[in-house]
């Protein structure tokens, strides 16, 4: 199929909403690679839709322009019908969360509370599982009833109310997060540290925190995202009994290291920095058995520190390397490359194939790219339709071929409507 006949579906790239924005702000190649720290080709490469940016690069760019990461991304990303259910909730949620202490009335008293933890555990699991649409015209109810239990309540029961409150704004989190819609995603992340600071749970505390510096670390504040997370760090050390760790502590200790991984990678602070916390986050998962854990909903074991490991492989810029560790992997598995086990998060899992697409996309390897973005479909296909990079690959995929294949223009259609 012609490149034509594909290529208005992506009218309006990443590279485009650069060059645009470069024109504003009145700044010709030279500049703006300067201010950004790359090369005026690598700048180039990107304007043209040939190269997709790590994203401590688009964080420089973005700062270079006076602009958001969000909106060099074209989020939200608007006018598709099928995900229209999704997009609809957003001013109902926004209204719940102005109101998170103040809440509407309700026409019935609300239900149980262990009746509400288990509507809780349903919206967590599909938080997981990246299934955004049949989750989200649920979180504005439940977040009301909670809040009214929560506030109404007193002593372990209020405390509970709370820790299934933090739980669901952390899911309102995530929606708005991968919808777009930034601003209330920074609304959801502060109303999850009202909530975790009152139900009495330390490491639901650090976990608020811990998503706070994963929004920091998105907008490129990396100096306060680092030190954040070293305070998060001390505070469950001060809270172990002579180094007689539980594993929900390890697996928190754990993913707080992994964040840092990717602040080094994405700062600039050095390989070396970024294999010195890997190390550090690999004793934490020795320390709990080399087992996977989901405490506190947060991923971390040996499968979450190789997808981190390949991810910041990618945000230093060594794709050649990224694809041999997936390929040595692989090895293990008796397979070419390396897959995140079934039991995965889908929405990390997904996450990786996406970011692994790209660096087969670096290393010119096409057909191969396509298949990763078709593999981060079959897991997560409404992650994989939100996640910029993901639309940002296959528009350098259809701009690279003179004629796309059928299977290439499939994903265009379907991840662009």
């Amino acid at each position: 199929m012609s490149i034509e006949s594909v290529g208005d579906r992506f009218n309006e790239t990443l590279g485009d909403r650069i060059r645009a924005w470069r024109g504003t702000r009145q700044m010709s190649q030279a500049q703006l690679a300067q201010r950004s720290h790359v090369s005026v080709e690598y700048l180039r490469s990107i304007e043209t839709g040939r190269r997709v940016p790590a994203r401590g690069t688009l964080n420089n760019i973005a700062a270079a322009l006076h602009v958001s990461v969000p909106v060099l991304e074209g989020q939200p990303h608007l006018g598709a019908e099928a995900e229209e259910p999704m997009h609809s909730v957003v001013p109902e949620l926004y209204k719940v969360l102005l109101c998170y202490d103040a809440p509407d009335d309700l026409a019935q008293a609300p239900r149980p509370l262990p009746v509400l933890t288990a509507e809780v555990d349903q919206i967590s699991a599909m938080r997981r599982d990246a299934r955004y649409g049949p989750m989200g015209p649920l979180l504005p109810p439940l977040l009301t009833e909670l809040t009214h239990v929560a506030l109404d309540s007193a002593g372990e029961t209020q405390q509970r109310a709370f820790w299934e409150l933090a739980r669901t704004y952390r899911a309102a989190n995530s929606l708005a997060h991968k919808l777009g819609y930034q601003h209330l995603s920074s609304t959801a992340l502060e109303r999850v540290a009202w909530a975790a600071a009152k139900s009495g749970d330390l490491l639901m505390e650090v976990t608020a925190g811990y998503l706070k510096a994963g929004a920091m670390l998105r907008a490129g504040a990396y100096g306060p995202g680092t030190r954040l997370l070293e305070r998060l760090m001390k505070r469950v050390e001060s809270a172990v009994p002579e180094g007689c760790w539980r594993e929900d502590q390890l697996a928190v200790y754990g993913a707080l290291r992994l964040k840092l991984v990717m602040f080094e990678a994405q700062s600039g602070g050095g390989a070396e920095n970024v294999r010195g916390q890997l190390a550090e986050a690999r004793d934490v998962a020795a320390a709990m058995g080399g087992r996977d854990s989901l405490a506190y909903e947060t991923s971390f074991g040996p499968t979450n520190i190789r997808i981190h490991e390949v991810a910041a492989l990618l945000e230093t810029g060594d794709t050649e390397q990224a694809v041999e560790r997936v390929r040595e992997w692989g090895r293990e598995q008796r397979r070419d490359l390396w897959t995140p086990p079934e039991s995965t998060v889908k929405e990390r899992a997904s996450h990786h194939h996406i970011d692994f697409a790209a660096a087969q996309l670096a290393e010119g390897d096409r057909g191969g790219a396509l298949a990763s973005l078709q593999e981060a479909r079959k897991i997560a296909p409404q992650h994989t339709r939100h996640r910029p990079k993901a639309r940002d690959t296959v528009s350098t995929l259809i701009r690279l071929e003179g004629d796309a294949p059928e299977t290439l223009a499939g994903m265009a259609r379907w991840i662009s409507r």
